[in-house]
């Protein structure tokens, strides 16, 4: 495992931000954060790149311990903050300029190229900026680095969604270089379209891990029938679950492959039928139910 954290805990006088966390990484994976404001991804985040110390628990990336080796840590880590701040005199050109030579090697290059994707014209001082094009900036400072991890917290934030997308596939080629991004997003959509697997925090507690090719394959069925329906199958019953069953509607969750299932369906006294993919959002509303994204 390349990220790795045990019963890790952050307590302030005022409460606790993060509890008991215990996750890993794998290496070239893409995993993914998900949780409202206050759930404990940034502090996680903070704690696995040394700015914060744990109250208890201990971290590690690359077998680096995050508390006694931080900078050490940070060498192996590109870290994106939700909110970045950069030199406010400088050119867009020579901020990325500084933080490639910062880094060493060739980054610079590397750091335009993704700029030029990113739509970003780097001649304008960054004081001048919007929101938004200096998020670009932050983003090819970042994405340009020579490091086996990304950390990458609210990436596509202040952006449009043509540039989004530019983003999302920055990211799934940094995994197809062998990289290991951590992503923490607010967007649902862009979590389940980029990562391997998510964990999804609650109040500063782990309370979910979801591999994201399990999730494709999970359905919800919703019927509409004509009179009862009939008991499941006892061959079905271990890939079909009943959520909820009205006067003439039920609604189903199915994992696995649904051609077994189709003979069955099709059996029903059906009015209607609609099967779509189970998604990110049903899983994350089991948790969050009165949470707002």
């Amino acid at each position: 495992m390349i990220v790795e954290t045990n019963l890790l805990t952050k307590r302030y006088p005022t409460g606790t931000a993060l509890a008991d966390c215990s996750l890993s990484v794998e290496r070239g994976e893409v995993f993914g954060l998900l949780g409202p404001n206050g759930a404990g991804k940034t502090t996680l985040l903070r704690v696995l790149l040394g700015f914060l110390r744990p109250t208890a628990g201990w971290a590690k990336i690359t077998g680096l311990d995050c508390q006694r080796q931080s900078l050490a840590v940070r060498r192996q880590v590109a870290y994106l903050p939700a909110e970045a701040a950069i030199f406010p005199q400088m050119r867009g050109s020579e901020a990325l300029q500084f933080f490639a030579e910062i880094r060493g090697g060739d980054g610079v290059k590397r750091a335009r190229e993704i700029a030029e994707r990113l739509e970003l014209e780097t001649s304008r001082r960054v004081s001048f900026m919007s929101t938004g094009m200096k998020h670009k900036l932050a983003l090819a400072a970042t994405l340009s680095a020579d490091v086996p991890i990304f950390i990458l917290d609210e990436p596509t934030a202040n952006l449009d969604p043509t540039v989004r997308a530019t983003v999302l596939k920055l990211v799934q080629e940094a995994k197809a270089a062998g990289k290991t991004v951590i992503f923490s997003s607010h967007i649902l959509s862009e979590v389940e379209e980029v990562c391997d697997r998510v964990v999804i925090l609650r109040s500063g507690r782990l309370v979910h891990t979801q591999l994201m090719a399990e999730l494709r394959q999970q359905h919800r069925i919703i019927a509409l029938l004509k009179e009862p329906m009939p008991a499941i199958p006892e061959e079905l019953r271990g890939q079909l679950a009943v959520m909820s069953n009205g006067d003439d509607q039920v609604v189903m969750e199915a994992g696995g492959e649904l051609p077994s299932l189709l003979h069955w369906l099709a059996t029903l006294p059906l009015r209607d039928m609609r099967i779509e993919p189970l998604g990110l959002r049903t899983v994350y509303d089991r948790f969050h139910r009165e949470d707002v994204l």
